[in-house]
């Protein structure tokens, strides 16, 4: 396992969202783009940006029940990727001992987001589905750069648009 930390949220050529994750030893060279759903990036960039929402989003309410019944997250992990799709699970810390629940990346990065858990992801994950890391690799080239604050202010364009009410289950 490669400990890893959010390092953006993008959108792509098909204003689909995605998060972006580098691990945190900087001579790896990659990145690990994993796509998300529109709801699952608004909830990770009010996390990784320290907002609150209006009502508490899902992500919200699993950290509220977890502190409520005495559970701490020890850490998310990515653990494998099968015909494009994404596993995580999310490692409790409870009285009666370790849990390991099932989760999707994203809701498993929004909690971790929420409560300073760490981020795993399988080395075999990365290998697989990570990509060269040009900040890294071209030292930041300004065009990258460039590159990254555009979809950046994409996506926060697609967030100004977002009714409240796309939030209601």
């Amino acid at each position: 396992m490669i400990e890893v930390s959010v390092v953006g949220l993008a959108v792509d050529s098909r204003s689909q969202p995605l998060i972006l994750l580098r691990p945190r030893v900087e001579a790896a060279g990659r990145v690990l783009p994993i796509w998300i759903g529109a709801q699952e990036a608004t909830s990770i960039l009010i996390a990784i940006e320290g907002g609150e929402a209006p009502r508490p989003l899902s992500h919200d309410l699993m950290k509220t029940l977890l502190e409520t019944v005495g559970a701490d997250v020890e850490r998310v992990a990515v653990t494998r990727i099968e015909q494009g799709t994404f596993f995580a699970e999310i490692v409790l810390r409870t009285a009666e001992g370790r849990r390991v629940i099932d989760s999707r990346p994203s809701d498993a990065i929004a909690l971790a987001s929420r409560v300073g858990a760490p981020i795993w992801v399988a080395e075999k994950v990365i290998d697989e589905a990570g990509i060269v890391d040009d900040t890294i690799v071209d030292g930041a080239a300004a065009d990258t750069v460039a590159d990254e604050e555009s979809k950046v202010a994409e996506f926060r364009r697609f967030l100004d648009d977002i009714d409240p009410e796309d939030f209601q289950g």
